[in-house]
């Protein structure tokens, strides 16, 4: 009987399919990384009814979830189960890209919250500087390689996933050979900066 990983590696590569996949990739990319950049910059205004105080937890759920789904998915290659590990990395995926939708939905309409801001004025004073002390400098470094690896990994993942898509299984290995652990740290400090952050929320 044929094993799950040879019977995904007999199928032909779908280089057309590949062709198509690889510029939508693009395209979502400099979409998704365009909106990023402004979301700081411009503010949408919405009606106070409207409460969105929930959804820095909602985020940190979400990533939770991705990272879970993302170990179990390298638990299940490991033990050579390929379909299992697919539908694990399909289901982080859906985490991310909803993730992903509201977290560009929220900033857009919300103002930034600002670490060590204990008045919620807005503005980190020097006063506040000093209280907050170090452990600020340790939250910068986390959330700063949180966003600069999300945004570097983005069309990396989608890349990857597309090589495995259109069963072009030698490139999918060599590429998630450094993409999964990034996917894997930004799921992680996805959560670890929500919990940094609580306290000024």
């Amino acid at each position: 009987m044929m094993s799950e990983i040879k019977e995904f590696r007999s199928k032909e590569p779908n280089l057309p399919l590949a062709r198509k996949l690889t510029l939508l990739v693009w395209i979502l990319t400099i979409i998704v990384l365009g909106l990023v950049g402004m979301m700081r910059s411009v503010k949408i205004p919405i009606p106070e009814s409207i409460e969105l105080s929930a959804l820095p937890a909602f985020h940190a759920f979400l990533n939770t979830l991705a990272a879970l789904f993302l170990f179990g998915a390298l638990v299940a290659i490991k033990k050579r189960k390929a379909q299992l590990h697919r539908n694990l990395i399909f289901f982080a995926l859906i985490c991310s890209l909803i993730f992903l939708l509201s977290y560009v939905c929220y900033h857009f309409t919300t103002s930034a919250t600002i670490y060590g801001d204990q008045n919620g004025d807005g503005i980190l004073s020097e006063m506040e500087k000093v209280e907050v002390g170090p452990s600020r400098i340790f939250y910068l470094i986390i959330l700063l390689t949180h966003i600069a690896l999300a945004a570097l990994s983005f069309p990396f993942i989608l890349m990857s996933l597309t090589f495995a898509l259109t069963h072009q299984f030698d490139k999918h290995k060599r590429m998630t050979r450094w993409v999964f652990p990034v996917w894997l740290y930004v799921a992680i400090t996805g959560p670890l900066v929500y919990w940094l952050l609580r306290p000024y929320y």
